[in-house]
């Protein structure tokens, strides 16, 4: 079997492993930790499916048969999101794959020669992708680790793959975050009980873009921290797996002069067709319609089409950009039969009640967040979270009479505070990477902890200070 990793001995006396700073013990113990007791993530999926039913039977009260035809009725409910989701990584694939942005981020590679400042350049472009889109953050930032691992010797190939996807915390704050963009939007499902609110008291307010700001200058900084010492080992990319796997460029056959040929290969039809679609988009603002998922990726096939050139050079890349979402369409319908077993049992409301029943109008946002980060490891879903917890929680913040607002966004950054630790979403970057779960994970653990130190400050001091 052909290894992923290749180690690069020590480069100076063996004793000065031994000199390891305190960051890289602790990376080697959640490391290890992972590598002997973490399963790979369908097999996560599973074990939660499982649990979520002896939960639903022992603390709910719930019958077997019950929970049984919860979790059966609730499994593909969430198939049209899941397609949506599946559409959005692997047309982000496309796009971060265009020849322009290849360029561009080939641009950038060039200018990087040491392993921690390959590091934190990976984070940057993870968070920076993340912030203006997720799917797009997820896809770029594995794209960019992984030709900075190529090009630059002596970088820990786990630590770069883990610290790119770190930045995918970044889309609790950014553009494209769930749930501030569904309760900004006229007529969503909980207009009745927290009216509209506007992305200014969310996202866009002052102590969000202060949190967003702390995380992009402190995580890349942390994550440049975790990277062996000099003298230390490191397991580099094997360059022979990943070298030349880029899509090539297409090969003249005997058919190249037929029609079919010329229009496969037509710049005109792809030129025209993206044209069209881009002039939706506009079409679509004009008259005042908003940004949601489909328009996004209605945005991202045409933008990506428009930059690849010609309709077979689209189909080549996004054939390659297919195999990272394999297990997203595997595992996500075993996380809607979870949520719809925490729906329909009540264990969203007795999880989330545990934490807002000891809360005050200060204090129910930090427990929103510390909800909402244990809720998320069973709905990994930003909407599909927002579904099952945000009643519960805006009935308390309206009973106490706390801020709907800040409550929302403590429920958008719990789940995004988790999703360090979230397998599931992990998944696009072990699929570009070639890594297993348990390479990454004793990364993002650590991660993970400083994230989350940044987000209960921040969600504290809005709620104390207002």
């Amino acid at each position: 079997m052909t290894k992923t990793l290749t180690e690069t001995p020590p480069q100076t006396p063996p004793g000065a492993v031994k000199r390891a700073g305190v960051m890289q013990k602790i990376a080697g113990f959640f490391t290890e930790l992972m590598r002997r007791y973490l399963p790979d993530p369908f097999v996560f999926a599973i074990v939660l499916t499982i649990l979520t039913v002896i939960l639903a039977i022992v603390i709910e009260g719930q019958s077997f048969t019950d929970v049984t035809a919860a979790w059966g009725e609730g499994f593909w409910s969430l198939l049209a999101f899941t397609t949506q989701m599946a559409v959005i990584l692997a047309m982000g694939y496309v796009l971060a794959n265009a020849p322009v942005v290849d360029r561009l981020l080939d641009a950038i590679v060039s200018r990087v020669e040491k392993p921690r400042t390959a590091v934190i350049v990976a984070t940057l472009v993870g968070a920076i992708g993340s912030y203006l889109n997720w799917g797009f953050g997820l896809v770029i930032g594995g794209i960019v680790a992984k030709k900075l691992a190529l090009h630059v010797k002596d970088v820990h190939y786990p630590l770069i793959i883990a610290a790119a996807y770190s930045g995918f915390t970044m889309y609790g704050l950014g553009l494209s975050a769930t749930i501030p963009m569904v309760i900004s939007t006229p007529g969503h499902p909980m207009e009745k009980q927290m009216g509209i609110i506007p992305l200014a008291e969310t996202i866009f307010s002052a102590p969000m873009l202060i949190t967003a700001a702390a995380v992009l200058v402190t995580l890349p900084l942390l994550n440049a921290m975790l990277h062996p010492k000099p003298g230390q080992p490191v397991k580099e990319i094997d360059r022979s797996l990943h070298l030349g796997t880029a899509p090539k460029a297409a090969v003249v056959d005997a058919d190249a002069n037929t029609v079919a040929s010329k229009l496969n290969n037509s710049r005109i039809l792809a030129m025209a067709i993206g044209v069209l679609g881009m002039a939706y988009v506009v079409v679509h603002f004009i008259r005042g319609g908003a940004v949601d998922l489909n328009l996004i990726n209605f945005f991202i096939l045409f933008l990506g089409i428009l930059l690849l050139g010609t309709p077979n050079a689209y189909l080549r890349q996004l054939n390659e950009g297919i195999k990272t979402i394999s297990g997203i369409i595997l595992q996500f319908p075993f996380y809607a039969g979870i949520m719809a077993i925490m729906a329909a049992s009540g264990l969203v409301v007795t999880i989330a009640g545990v934490f807002t029943n000891i809360s005050t109008p200060e204090t129910l946002p930090f427990w929103g967040l510390v909800s909402s980060f244990v809720i998320n490891f069973f709905a990994p879903s930003g909407g599909g979270h927002w579904v099952v917890q945000g009643p519960f929680m805006i009935d308390a913040a309206n009973a106490l009479g706390a801020s709907t607002a800040q409550t929302s966004m403590s429920v958008m950054l719990g789940n995004a505070w988790n999703d360090l630790v979230q397998p599931f979403w992990i998944l696009p970057a072990l699929a570009l990477s070639k890594l297993k779960l348990k390479d990454i994970m004793g990364y993002t653990v650590i991660m993970m902890f400083w994230v989350g130190i940044i987000y209960i400050v921040a969600i504290l001091s809005w709620g104390f200070l207002g």
